[in-house]
C-alpha cells in the first residue's frame, strides 16, 4: 500500500545566513534600589522612555533594550537602597523591550484576577465556612481534604491526589493560601484549615462568564499543575525523615536519578539516600556553611544555589553549583574538613546526609553484596534488590539479587541459569545484555562462549540438564535474532555461529508441541518478522522458544530521500538506502563512466568534493548544506540559491491538524526505522564497533533542526505583518496539536523556532497575536524551561503512556550524563548496572506497538499540493 508521506524539503531555507545582529557591544548598568516605578512608552519611529523613581516600593525588574543598527542597552535593577533617579532615553529605528518575570509573578497576576478563587466561591461556596477543632473556633476556612476533593473533582480525575496536594502547595509556599497555625507544609486532612487571603481577590464586575472564564479557569489550573510537582517535593523534603511515607520516597528517588552527584552511585544506596535525606536552607550570601578543620559531620548535596569553596593559602580554588556535592571526604576518611564553603548567594538550598546514616548506608550495601570468586578473584557480584527481580535479570519471586558487575561470561552464565521457560515471562535483561553486549563483549568472545554453554553431547545421565541447557541458549540466540534481525547480516562472526553451530542441531525439535504452538502465537506480526535470516540461520531454528521481550523491534528502515541539485539548483530527488556510497548514488542518476562528482557545499560557499567510497552522505549533511551534481569543471562556479519567499499562503489554507499529523506520520518512521542499539553506538562512540551505523539516529536527529530553522525561516520570510502574526498563531496551533499527538519531538522543534532570537524580536509582530494564543505558547514555553534538569518536561513525559516520539536531544543528554558519570569497569569487573541504566532510558519509548500511527487527512493536503513549491510530497512503496 502506498504512503502518502509530508516531507519538507527545508534546505531551500536553511541556505539562508543568519540575521545580522548589532555589532556595537551592549551597555549595561547595575543599580540597586528601592523604589516605585512609572514607564510611559510611545513607540513610532522613536521611542521616550521616562522613570521615575521615587521611594516607596521594593522589586525586581530586569529591561532589555535593542535596536537592529545602533545600539544595544542592557539594565538590571535590583533593589535595596532608598534613592531617586530621573531617566529619558530618546532611541530611533526600531525598539524590543522585554520585561523577564518569574513564575511567582505570573501566578500571583492569576489569582489577583481571581479565577481559581472566584470559581471556588460561584461553584461551592459552603467549602469557605467557620469550623471548629478542639473546642477552637477557625473563622471562615476550608478544610485540606475538601480543597483536595474539589481539584480533583474539577479535573474528573486526571489528577492523584499527590498532585492536587502539590498545586495547593504552590498558593501556602506563595502565601495566598495561609495555614491557620501558619504552618509552612500543607495537609490532606479533614482537621487542617487554611484561609484565602481575600483582600488579594475580587470580583470584577467587567468579567465575561462563560466559555472564556472557563478557558481562564484551566489555564490557570494548568500553571498550578506544573509548578506543583516542585512544590510538592520540596513539601516532602522538609518533612523529618522519620515522617516521609513510601510514596514520598519514591518521589524523591526519581529526582536523585538526575542528581549528578549521586549518578554513579548503585540504585539500592540512592533509594537508601532517600529516606535519610535531610532538606537545609541558607538564606544570605556569604554565610558560612563550615570552616576548614572543622569535624566532619555530614555531606551536602546542591540542590538549589551555589558556594566558594576555601582552602588556606590559595583562597577560592572552585566554585560548586546545582546538583555538585561537598563534605563528603571528610566522612570517608573520618578527617577535619578539608577546605571552607561560603555561599555564593541567597536562598541556597541542600540536601544533607548525616554522618551515621552515611556509614550506616555503606555498612547495609556491603552486608546486601554477594561476590562470586574464582581462583581468589572475584569473578560476579551481586545485590540484594528490593524491587521485582524480573525487571533486573533475577528469576522472578525465587530470586532477589541482581548483577552488579562482573566478568562478561560470568555475567552470560548467571543469564543463562535464569532464563525462564514460562511463556509470560519477559528477559529484559538479557536483552539489556544483548544491547550491550558489544561494549565489552564482542561477537568474537560471545559465540564461543555461547558455545561453552551449549552441550554437544548427550549422556544418559544428563539428558534432561543438557537438553535444558541447550533450551536456554537458543532461548537467548533466539533473542538475539529477534532484535538485532538484518544487523546479524553485517556481523560474519555471529552469522558463521548461528548458521553452523546452532541451526543443524536437529535435537531441538524435541520440545513440547504445546510450548512450541504457544510460541507461535507470540511471534511479531508480519512486518516484524526476521525472514532475512529465515533459511541459512534457522533450520530447526524454526522451532526456536522465542519469547517476545518486552521492547518491540522494529524492521530496519533503510531507504531515505536523497535530493541532488544540478548546478542550475534544480533538484533530483530519488529513494536510497541510508548507508549508499557516492559511487552508488552518481551510478544511480548518470551513466557509469561519466565524468560526474557529489559535491557537498554550504550557503557560504565552502565545497568539499566527496570521495567515490564514503556512505551515509545524506545524513551528514548540516542543515545549510547541500549536494551538487556535477562535473569536474563545474564545481569553482556552484552557487547555493536560498529562498525568496515563504509559504504562508499555502500553509494557512491547510489545517493545522493535518500538517502536524504528517510532521508526526513522518517521524514516526525515522524513529521506528532508528534501532535501540544506535544509541549506544552514538553515546559509547561509534569508531569503538566497527562496521557500525547511526546514519537513522542522525536522520532523526537531523529532523529536530530542521523543524526548528523550517519555522523560523517561514516567518522572517513573510513580509506582511498581518500574514506574519497568522503564522505565529498558526504554528502554535500546530504545536499543540503535535503535543496532543505525543510527537514531542516536532513539538519542541517548533516551539525551539518560536524561540529563536530573529523571531522573538518582531514584537510588532506577537502584539497581534491573541491573548488566548499567547497564553497557550506561554504555558508550552514553561516545559523548554531547562531547569532542575528540565524537570518540567519530565514531569510532562512521565504523564504520558507509550508509544510516543521522545525529545531525542535531551534522551541523548542523559545517556551521556550517565557514560560519563560511571565507568565500564569496577575493579577490572563489567559495570553491568551501567548497562542496564543505559538501556532503560530508551526501551521503554518503543514499547506498544509503532502501527498505532496517528491517522491523518491525506485528501486535505492533495488538494494544496499544487499550491505548495516548497514542500515536496512523495509516496514510499
Amino acid at each position: 500500500m502506498n504512503l502518502l508521506v509530508f516531507h519538507l524539503t527545508l534546505s531551500h531555507y536553511l541556505s539562508l545566513s543568519p540575521l545580522p545582529s548589532p555589532s556595537l557591544p551592549p551597555l549595561s548598568f547595575a543599580l540597586s534600589l528601592s523604589l516605585s516605578l512609572s514607564l510611559s512608552l510611545s513607540l513610532s519611529l522613536s521611542l521616550s522612555l521616562s522613570l521615575s523613581l521615587p521611594l516607596s516600593l521594593s522589586l525586581s525588574l530586569s529591561l532589555s533594550l535593542s535596536l537592529s543598527h545602533s545600539l544595544s542597552l542592557s539594565l538590571s535593577l535590583p533593589l535595596s537602597l532608598s534613592l531617586s533617579l530621573s531617566l529619558s532615553l530618546s532611541l530611533s529605528l526600531s525598539l524590543s523591550l522585554s520585561v523577564k518575570l518569574i513564575h511567582n509573578v505570573m501566578l500571583l497576576m492569576i489569582f489577583m484576577d481571581g479565577v481559581v478563587y472566584n470559581s471556588l466561591i460561584e461553584r461551592n461556596p459552603a467549602l469557605i465556612r467557620d469550623r471548629k477543632h478542639h473546642l477552637k473556633t477557625y473563622r471562615q476556612c476550608c478544610s485540606g481534604k475538601e480543597l483536595v476533593d474539589w481539584l480533583l473533582k474539577l479535573n474528573e480525575g486526571g489528577q492523584s491526589r499527590s498532585q492536587a496536594v502539590g498545586m495547593w502547595q504552590v498558593l501556602v509556599d506563595e502565601g495566598i493560601l495561609v495555614h491557620v497555625k501558619q504552618e509552612l507544609n500543607y495537609h490532606d486532612k479533614d482537621t487542617q484549615f487554611y484561609r484565602f487571603l481575600e483582600s488579594e481577590f475580587s470580583q470584577d464586575p467587567l468579567r465575561d462568564s462563560g466559555r472564556d472564564s472557563e478557558d481562564e479557569l484551566q489555564e490557570g489550573l494548568s500553571l498550578l499543575s506544573q509548578m506543583g510537582p516542585d512544590a510538592l517535593l520540596t513539601m516532602i523534603l522538609r518533612k523529618h525523615p522519620s515522617q516521609r511515607s513510601a510514596e514520598d520516597l519514591e518521589v524523591i528517588y526519581e529526582e536523585l536519578l538526575h542528581v549528578k552527584a549521586v549518578a554513579h552511585l548503585s540504585t539500592s544506596v540512592r533509594k537508601e539516600l532517600a529516606a535519610v535525606l535531610v532538606f537545609e536552607t541558607h538564606g544570605k550570601a556569604g554565610t558560612v556553611l563550615f570552616s576548614q578543620g572543622d569535624k566532619g559531620n555530614s555531606w551536602y548535596i546542591i540542590w538549589k544555589g551555589s558556594v566558594n569553596v576555601i582552602t588556606h593559602g590559595k583562597g577560592l580554588v572552585a566554585k560548586l553549583r546545582e546538583g555538585e556535592d561537598f563534605g563528603q571526604l571528610a566522612l570517608l576518611n573520618d578527617a577535619p574538613r578539608a577546605a571552607t564553603i561560603i555561599l555564593r548567594e541567597d536562598n541556597c538550598h541542600f540536601l544533607r546526609v548525616d554522618k551515621q546514616d552515611y556509614i550506616r548506608i555503606l555498612k547495609d550495601v556491603e552486608a546486601n553484596t554477594v561476590r562470586l570468586e574464582e581462583h581468589g578473584h572475584t569473578v560476579l557480584v551481586l545485590e540484594k534488590s528490593t524491587t521485582d527481580s524480573t525487571d533486573q535479570g533475577g528469576a522472578g519471586g525465587s530470586s532477589k539479587y541482581t548483577v552488579m558487575s562482573g566478568t562478561p561470561e560470568k555475567i552470560l552464565e548467571h543469564l543463562l541459569e535464569k532464563v525462564k521457560f514460562v511463556c509470560s515471562s519477559t528477559d529484559s535483561c538479557v536483552g539489556d545484555f544483548l544491547l550491550t553486549h558489544k561494549i565489552f563483549m564482542a561477537s568474537s568472545q560471545l559465540c564461543p562462549a555461547l558455545q561453552h554453554q551449549y552441550p554437544l553431547m548427550f549422556t544418559l545421565e544428563k539428558a534432561d540438564y543438557s537438553l535444558a541447557a541447550r533450551q536456554k541458549v537458543v532461548k537467548l540466540l533466539g533473542q538475539w535474532v529477534l532484535l538485532y534481525g538484518r544487523l546479524l547480516k553485517d556481523d560474519p562472526v555471529a552469522l558463521d555461529f548461528l548458521e553452523k553451530e546452532v541451526a543443524a542441531d536437529s535435537r531441538l525439535s524435541t520440545m513440547p508441541k504445546d510450548q512450541l504452538r504457544e510460541r507461535r502465537r507470540t511471534r511479531l506480526s508480519h512486518h516484524l518478522k526476521w525472514n532475512c535470516l529465515k533459511g541459512a540461520i534457522y533450520g530447526e531454528l524454526s522451532c526456536l522458544p522465542l519469547l517476545i521481550m518486552s521492547r518491540v523491534s522494529v524492521v530496519f528502515f533503510t531507504l531515505v530521500l536523497y535530493e541532488i541539485s544540478r548546478p542550475d539548483n534544480i533538484p533530483i530527488t530519488l529513494m536510497l538506502p541510508v548507508n549508499t556510497s557516492v559511487q552508488e548514488v552518481l551510478s544511480a542518476v548518470v551513466k557509469p563512466g561519466a565524468d560526474y562528482v557529489l559535491v557537498k557545499m554550504n550557503s557560504m560557499g565552502d565545497r568539499a568534493q566527496l570521495k567515490l567510497d564514503s556512505s551515509a552522505v545524506s545524513v551528514g549533511l548540516g542543515l545549510n548544506e547541500r549536494l551538487f551534481m556535477c562535473t569536474s569543471s563545474q564545481v569553482e562556479r556552484l552557487e547555493q540559491q536560498g529562498p525568496e519567499q515563504g509559504t504562508a499562503d499555502a500553509l494557512e489554507q491547510m489545517c493545522s491538524k493535518d500538517v502536524a499529523s504528517q510532521l508526526t506520520h513522518y517521524d514516526w518512521e525515522l524513529f521506528t526505522a532508528m534501532h535501540e542499539v544506535e544509541l549506544i553506538y552514538y553515546v559509547f562512540g561509534r569508531s569503538k564497533f566497527p562496521g557500525a551505523t547511526t546514519a537513522n539516529l542522525q536522520r532523526f536527529v537531523r529532523r529536530f533542526n530542521e523543524v526548528q530553522y523550517w519555522v523560523a525561516t517561514e516567518v522572517c520570510l513573510c513580509q506582511d505583518l498581518m500574514k506574519r502574526a497568522a503564522l505565529l498563531k498558526k504554528f502554535v496551533k500546530i504545536a499543540s496539536v503535535l503535543k496532543e499527538q505525543r510527537n514531542l519531538n516536532s513539538f519542541f522543534a517548533v516551539m525551539f523556532g518560536l524561540s529563536n532570537s530573529a523571531v522573538q524580536r518582531l514584537y510588532k509582530t506577537w502584539e497581534r497575536i491573541p491573548s488566548k494564543t499567547k497564553r497557550i505558547y506561554c504555558a508550552y514555553e514553561r516545559l523548554m524551561d531547562p531547569s532542575r534538569n528540565h524537570r518540567a518536561y519530565r514531569l510532562a513525559v512521565a504523564k504520558l503512556s507509550p508509544p510516543y516520539i521522545p525529545f531525542m536531544p535531551l534522551l541523548l543528554k542523559d545517556m551521556t550524563f550517565i557514560h560519563e558519570g560511571n565507568k565500564n569497569y569496577k575493579d577490572k569487573l563489567v559495570n553491568f548496572e551501567k548497562m542496564v541504566s543505559q538501556t532503560k532510558l530508551f526501551v521503554h519509548h518503543k514499547c506498544g506497538s509503532c502501527t498505532k500511527l496517528i491517522n491523518f487527512n491525506v485528501k486535505a493536503l492533495v488538494s494544496f499540493a499544487s499550491d505548495i513549491k516548497c514542500i515536496s510530497i512523495f509516496c514510499s512503496g
